[in-house]
């Protein structure tokens, strides 16, 4: 289950199905994210256990996700990330650690009507097909997950990639948040 906690811990950059799409580059800590993001958030895990999220300011442009499992507040695990917004979708990005390939994870994330939370990964099978048709560039990786990739496109291209509206069934709902308290 750590493995499985530390993806959630980054932001709920959730492991889908054990694969994992990381990039070589993380996004610039140039643009602020919006204060909706900041604050205690409330889940649960594929287990149905309680999960709790706690967003803070690291620095200028810089954030820090904590996350915990309601019955093990002591077990916590925290990651430092970067957001930028590219059209209509906010993205972050965070560096895994060594075990989970050491690159950095990029996912999308919005607020629904009902301000929740939403992350979305990417589709690791569409992003081999990107690869596959030279759309990205990048190679497989293995990890304690299993099998993933690692896009080293640069993040121009990427976003390019990304915000083209042909390929907007390459974001997967990973996980829902609600404020805590709600």
């Amino acid at each position: 289950m750590k493995a499985w906690r530390v993806a959630v811990i980054a932001l709920s950059f959730l492991l889908l199905s054990g694969c994992l799409v990381t990039f070589k580059d993380p996004l610039p800590a140039r643009e602020a994210a919006p204060e909706e993001l900041l604050g205690q958030w409330t889940s649960k895990n594929a287990w149905g256990e309680p999960l709790n999220l706690h967003i803070t300011h690291a620095g200028e442009h810089r954030y820090k996700a904590v996350s915990y499992p309601t019955a093990k507040p002591g077990q916590r695990d925290e990651y430092l990330f970067t957001v930028s917004r590219h059209g209509s979708r906010w993205y972050l990005s965070a560096r895994l650690p060594a075990k989970l390939g050491g690159n950095y994870i990029l996912a999308g994330f919005e607020f629904d009507e009902k301000h929740e939370l939403v992350v979305y990964n990417l589709d690791l099978e569409q992003i081999h097909q990107a690869i596959g048709q030279r759309a990205l560039h990048g190679s497989t990786v293995e990890t304690v997950e299993g099998a993933g990739v690692r896009v080293d496109s640069p993040m121009d291209q990427v976003f390019a990639y990304l915000d083209d509206p042909a390929n907007a069934d390459v974001f997967v709902e990973a996980v829902r948040y609600q404020r805590a308290g709600k």
